[in-house]
């Protein structure tokens, strides 16, 4: 059993100096992930200690319910998820009805999921597609998340969840063809 699994195990049993050792120990990962969601979000208001401290509090650090790296890494890039479309909703009611923060799905993972007319999408956007699919095909959802957002690869989902590559790919597959056409493509 690796070392983060057993923090991992110590920390959603309350063990406070666990989940210090645990952050300490994944920050530089953390830090990595959070700069490439907000570049992909195109934000340039939100540093990246910043997001990870505000994931980690929302996720009070426990990454819910993981019991390994990957769906660690996996709900930590939710909760980033999250943490930047709240920044951009704050931001654009900020502005009295401004812009959202722009976002293209043309890099990455989703390439597949081509930018109608080459023109980014809003963070908002995005995201009321990805809840459209998550009550349509929850699984689907989770393996966008933690391939797009967490950037594993279907292998590393597969081991995460328990499901066979074929499978996965069959819901990736399902979720580019859903967000292509949420988003208007």
């Amino acid at each position: 059993m690796s070392e983060i699994t057993v923090l991992l195990q110590q920390s959603r049993q309350g063990d406070t100096a666990a989940g210090e050792r645990l952050y300490a120990l994944l920050y530089d990962e953390l830090r990595r992930l959070a700069r490439v969601h907000l570049h992909r979000a195109g934000q340039r208001t939100l540093e990246p200690a910043a997001l990870i401290h505000e994931a980690w509090l929302r996720g009070e650090g426990s990454g819910s319910t993981a019991v390994n790296r990957q769906q660690f890494f996996a709900y930590a890039s939710a909760v980033m998820r999250s943490v930047i479309v709240d920044h951009v909703r704050a931001s654009a009611a900020a502005k009295r009805g401004g812009g959202h923060g722009e976002l293209t799905l043309s890099t990455g993972a989703l390439e597949a999921v081509p930018d109608p007319a080459g023109e980014g999408l809003d963070a908002q956007a995005i995201e009321d597609a990805l809840q459209a699919l998550g009550r349509v095909d929850a699984r689907a959802l989770k393996v966008v998340e933690m391939r797009y957002f967490g950037g594993l690869t279907l292998e590393e989902i597969a081991e995460a969840t328990e499901l066979s590559v074929p499978t996965l790919k069959r819901d990736w597959q399902r979720a580019r063809a859903f967000l292509f056409e949420q988003l208007g493509a």
